[in-house]
């Protein structure tokens, strides 16, 4: 019976990660159509709000950063908005959030996403890995992944606005924690799982799944890999196809390379259960006026309680907590939204 209840949550787990994946990219698919129809919209308004994608290594393994604005940072650029995206780490999901982010702050600060390390589908020319003996695709490993980007990427006399959702906002804490001299501006924590995650009704669910039975669920990807090519290229096309800063082409290489980013997402998954225990106090009362943090108020993977434990904790912390039924996958349909409350939160902030 025990086996039986452990089989269920897998198939509904992997239901609801293609689930996911589908609907996400989808509507961002059917939002470029209907934006490259719109006739009243400037060509100089596109252009800009037109984001540009990079495949790069970073640490020894293959990342995608989604940008608007400045595709290249210079002394110049006084800001940079840094999306840390939760998992999986596709940056495709935030880009209605990022594109109004870029277009609210009247396009004068470049708003980057960066994939976590492993969750993206590479150019037929790169590979996964390029000579990495870290694990680079844990969760330790993607902390020190993303503090390498900005180590390459980041000019010394640019600040940074942090923006993680769910996991995205621990990795954000650690950054934080690693590197002290990190130029923060603000940091704006959506859906943050911060703490006791395998103790969350999500995580109560999702840990056997993840932490013992994920090999079995890799079981769907190796089937996948056993039709024929055709059938194959078109289900992955299916979900993935039309959009613009995914460039998938119909390949044994682009459908081995989805399997793994996915798997790739469950191995980060299995560390989240077991490392993300409790709340680093230390680092959030170092940086607290630099932290935003916003609940969500029916959130499986961080419930009503947690934001009433850090509010205790910290009365006097930008603390808050949703009060619009955001869901804690916001990108599916709230976006917009978000992005807008996040600019009411730290425009004062950003004024010259």
């Amino acid at each position: 019976m025990k086996t039986l209840k452990l089989s269920l949550r897998l198939m509904s787990f992997i239901q609801s990660f293609w689930s996911l994946l589908t609907n996400v990219l989808r509507r961002q698919r059917d939002i470029w159509l209907s934006t490259e129809k719109l006739p009243n919209v400037s060509f100089k308004r596109l252009v800009m709000d037109e984001p540009h994608t990079d495949f790069i290594y970073c640490h020894g393994a293959i990342t995608e950063v989604l940008k608007f604005g400045s595709c290249h940072l210079h002394s110049g650029h006084r800001v940079l908005f840094l999306i840390i995206p939760g998992n999986p780490g596709v940056v495709g999901f935030y880009m209605t959030f990022m594109q109004t982010l870029h277009n609210m702050f009247g396009y004068r600060h470049p708003v980057w996403a960066v994939s976590h390390a492993g969750h993206c589908a590479p150019p037929d020319s790169m590979d996964m890995v390029e000579g990495t003996e870290v694990d680079v695709f844990g969760l330790s490993g993607q902390v020190e992944h993303k503090l390498g980007f900005l180590r390459e990427n980041l000019p010394r006399e640019t600040s940074l606005v942090l923006v993680g959702h769910s996991i995205g906002c621990y990795i954000i804490l650690e950054m934080m924690k690693r590197d002290p001299e990190l130029k923060v501006l603000k940091a704006v924590m959506l859906f943050p799982t911060i703490e006791r995650m395998a103790q969350t009704p999500q995580g109560k669910v999702m840990t056997p799944v993840l932490c013992h039975m994920r090999y079995v669920a890799y079981l769907p990807l190796f089937l996948l890999s056993l039709l024929p090519d055709r059938l194959k290229s078109s289900l992955i096309k299916l979900v993935l196809g039309g959009i613009r800063y995914l460039d998938l082409t119909s390949n044994d290489k682009t459908n081995a390379t989805v399997s793994l980013f996915v798997a790739n997402g469950m191995y980060m998954g299995s560390q989240e259960m077991r490392k993300v225990l409790e709340r680093d106090n230390v680092t959030i009362r170092k940086n607290l006026e630099k932290l935003i943090f916003y609940y969500g108020a029916s959130d499986h993977w961080c419930p009503v309680q947690y934001y009433h434990d850090i509010k205790q904790d910290f009365p006097n912390g930008d603390i808050r907590m949703c009060k619009n039924g955001f869901r804690h996958a916001f990108v599916l349909d709230a976006g917009r939204e978000v992005a807008k409350m996040v600019v009411e939160w730290i425009h004062g902030d950003l004024r010259t």
